[in-house]
């Protein structure tokens, strides 16, 4: 299991990540924000820059419960994929 360290917002939806492991990656996320979860983060850029780590989960987290899990972030497994092609 990968563990977060630290976060960067970069643009508009790209984030720099430290891991644990002593790894970095530049990681665009507007691929893994779907669902109804993720509507605000999506929504507003205010919202989507204030995320942070959480070191209890050791991942990325925003206001209203959205993260991301850290071994997707690290390109180590793939994502859930959208149930149906209606989901925003």
């Amino acid at each position: 299991m990968r563990v977060v360290t630290g976060v960067a917002v970069v643009s508009e939806y790209v984030v720099d990540l430290d891991f644990a492991d002593g790894s970095t990656r530049r990681v665009d996320l507007e691929p893994f924000m779907w669902g109804q979860v993720f509507e605000a983060v999506r929504r507003d850029y205010k919202v989507f820059r204030q995320v942070r780590v959480d070191a209890e989960i050791g991942t990325i987290v925003w206001p209203g419960g959205a993260d991301i899990d850290a071994d997707v972030l690290h390109g180590d497994e793939r994502p859930a994929q959208r149930l149906s092609s209606s989901q925003p």
